[in-house]
């Protein structure tokens, strides 16, 4: 499932009295497309008299890039609402999922029967997925070497860009020439997109029945 606002909020609400006495206030809930994370507290910092930091305007994260199970969000709400608990009270712990953070983890596990993880970073397998998925149309350079290897390029879809690219590339005494193709084949999705000037010697038994079934691109 991918969480809306709604269910975080019917969530948050619900494990607030459960876990936290309901001393908790809903703050703004926020959802994002980010692959690097999948849950997030935020907060602004205040500089305080005495050199310390206050923290305000707190805010959770989610993002609806990753299809887990509603037991999996459940647990990743309530890992960003220790966070929250921890720093809208003001509570000193030794880091970011210090000893304050891992007591709390444990208790609420083991009373409640949860499996929270210290860390809910998106995991490579789940940005894997998502870049398996996305149907994306690719400028893709073919690179022909003089001693028979071939390479891959992503190149944006500026066309100065791929000129350039060519262009500049072809000057390598080791390259002979370079076919241009696109094509919205999810294969594509695990090469860098970007303009600079190298190419990836991936396998050709692996990319070029892709490269196959891709369209041929005149510049």
């Amino acid at each position: 499932m991918i969480p809306t606002i709604p269910f975080i909020t019917q969530k948050f609400n619900e494990f607030n009295v459960q876990m936290f006495d309901g001393k908790l206030t809903l703050p703004p809930i926020q959802l994002s497309r980010a692959r690097t994370f999948v849950g997030q507290c935020g907060a602004k910092k205040q500089r305080t008299l005495l050199h310390g930091t206050r923290l305000y305007d707190f805010h959770l994260k989610f993002s609806i890039c990753f299809d887990m199970t509603e037991r999996e969000w459940e647990d990743t709400i309530i890992h960003e609402m220790i966070h929250y608990y921890i720093g809208v009270n003001g509570l000193k712990d030794t880091s970011a999922h210090g000893q304050l953070f891992r007591q709390m983890m444990t208790t609420i596990n083991e009373r409640f029967g949860r499996a929270l993880t210290i860390s809910h970073k998106s995991t490579a397998e789940q940005r894997e997925a998502i870049y398996s998925a996305r149907k994306v149309w690719h400028v893709i350079a073919l690179v022909h070497f003089t001693d028979g290897r071939k390479g891959l390029k992503v190149l944006p879809r500026i066309r100065q860009r791929i000129v350039a690219y060519r262009t500049t590339m072809l000057r390598d005494p080791r390259i002979s020439r370079i076919d241009l193709f696109m094509s919205n084949d999810t294969y594509f999705n695990r090469f860098p997109n970007s303009s600079s000037f190298n190419v990836i010697l991936a396998k050709e038994d692996e990319f070029m029945p892709h490269i196959q079934q891709a369209e041929p691109l005149s510049i």
